[in-house]
């Protein structure tokens, strides 16, 4: 069995040690494919050493020659994206299309580092005083790190490592145990693209790999994406290392559809996002908040594309859900079905007796939704991070928004209506940090920025666009004079001014 190592200094390192490790599966036929290195603390103390010695020549590069790197790096992802499409589905289970939906996301992270000549313009004021100009510049962190989740094993590191390394920053990045492939093949696109060895590292592991990282005095930032108990962890113990941290957490994502919506359309967008990649996305649409009488026609249009959606292995062809990522984490999402029937929802759609022919063995779960959804039970609390849809109905417009509002979670919400005015409304009030009007999934554009709000996110700074710039830089305020050589030389105790 191949096993699937670390990346330091630009070479492979740590598979001839017989230590921790993590099996990766093949979701779709349940068969263990390779076996993951588990990191040590003195392995990531030996990535950031690497990083931190590359650091100084690769923030001295010329932003010209930093962007060169980074096309040749756009090309060679472009070019080679199907392999690296097949490469998540193979550890991971979605589709392949979903799965070159992903590749295509992070390459428009990419597109944008290649512009950081702009993006890192500072400012400049002349004659602030008396022949004295003021100007501020941004400079790198240093050596900085990524820990990222299962779900997107190649979209959320590249939100994160194009901006960090435009900025002239070193990387570190620790993938998920669950598909650590993606990460290695990104680590050789980055050598052959010319990127100095040591500024792009991969570490792979687990918690003990984590708390390495946050605790290393040599790193100086962190960003995250994962579940909120583990963001609020990452958060807490990076801040009190004295990092620089971003972490976005969990989510519970609602979709509200009002009386005036087409019900038709909605629910082909409502399937689409509570289904895809079987509901392991941070953007999923997992409760649906319907208004009034709409829910009397739209449960039946979700329950008739819940039950057409065609499950199977993520690389055939006919395939338009794979299976869940691990038999544990299959049986989880169906214990929380279980747990709906127990606490009385009405389940229209079961997909726990799904079998998918000549793959027994895989981890499937064919879509499912409940009805007559209610706050309390734990099918609507809970990020269940699966295919379960949930439709919660309530009387009014305010009664959609307070419902909402009063979720713990802040990532996504969408709002279906041919009413402007309410739209309007909507987005103005609900307190959620990325709002879709008749969009299911509202993921931003790599130039805007992506997060939540609440316990969606730990910190106060987004991911990519020019948030991603602003916490992988920090500015200097410079104040600078040029005297005249036969110039004033008196010594002046009071504060200066600007006169």
């Amino acid at each position: 069995m191949k096993t699937v190592t670390h990346w330091i200094g630009g070479a492979l390192a740590g598979g001839e040690e017989a230590g921790r490790h993590g099996i990766v599966y093949d979701p779709a036929t349940g068969s263990e494919e390779a076996r993951v290195a588990f990191a040590t603390p003195s392995d990531v103390d030996a990535t950031v050493r690497a990083a931190r010695s590359t650091f100084p020549e690769w923030r001295d590069t010329s932003l010209s020659g930093r962007t060169r790197v980074l096309f040749r790096f756009r090309e060679l992802v472009d070019r080679h994206r199907d392999e690296l499409a097949r490469l998540i589905t193979a550890e991971h289970g979605k589709t392949l299309e979903d799965a070159r939906g992903e590749v295509q996301r992070g390459l428009e992270v990419v597109e944008l580092a290649c512009g950081i000549p702009s993006l890192l313009q500072g400012e400049f004021s002349e004659n602030v005083s008396t022949r004295v100009d003021a100007y501020s510049i941004r400079q790198p962190l240093g050596v900085v790190a990524g820990i990222t989740p299962f779900n997107f094993p190649a979209m959320v590191p590249m939100w994160m490592f194009p901006v960090a390394i435009a900025c002239g920053n070193a990387f570190v990045l620790k993938p998920s145990e669950k598909d650590p492939s993606a990460s290695l093949l990104l680590a050789r696109w980055w050598q052959e693209a010319g990127l100095p060895d040591g500024v792009f590292n991969v570490v792979q592991g687990d918690k003990v790999a984590v708390d390495a990282i946050l605790d290393h005095p040599g790193i100086a930032a962190v960003s995250f994406v994962g579940s909120t108990p583990i963001a609020r962890h990452v958060y807490e113990r990076g801040t009190a290392q004295g990092k620089r941290v971003q972490a976005l957490g969990g989510a519970k994502n609602h979709a509200v559809v009002l009386p005036d919506a087409d019900v038709e359309m909605a629910a082909s967008a409502l399937a689409s996002a509570g289904y895809g990649s079987a509901g392991e996305r941070c953007m999923a649409v997992s409760a649906v908040v319907a208004v009034g009488e709409v829910a009397d026609a739209l449960v039946p249009a979700l329950a008739e594309r819940a039950a057409s959606v065609v499950v199977g292995p993520g690389m055939s062809d006919g395939s338009q859900m794979g299976p869940l990522v691990t038999s544990a984490h299959r049986d989880k999402v169906a214990s929380y079905v279980e747990a709906g029937i127990r606490e009385g929802a009405e389940l229209v759609v079961d997909g726990r007796d799904l079998k998918v022919e000549g793959h027994e063995a895989g981890f499937f779960l064919g879509p499912c939704l409940f009805d007559r959804v209610t706050p309390e039970m734990s099918i609507y609390r809970d990020e269940i991070f699966g295919p379960v849809l949930s439709v919660v109905r309530v009387g009014s417009f305010d009664d959609a928004l307070g419902l909402v509002n009063r979720n713990p979670y802040g990532n996504g919400v969408a709002i279906f209506t041919n009413d402007g005015l309410a739209a309007r409304r909507f987005q103005s009030e609900v307190e959620v940090g990325m709002v879709g009007i008749n969009v299911p999934i509202p993921t931003p554009m790599a130039y805007f920025s992506f997060g939540g709000w609440k316990q969606s996110l730990f910190g106060d700074t987004h991911v990519h666009g020019r948030q991603g710039v602003h916490f992988y830089t920090r500015t200097k305020a410079v104040t600078a004079r040029w005297p005249e050589p036969t110039g004033e030389r008196a010594v002046h105790l009071g504060f200066p001014t600007a006169d």
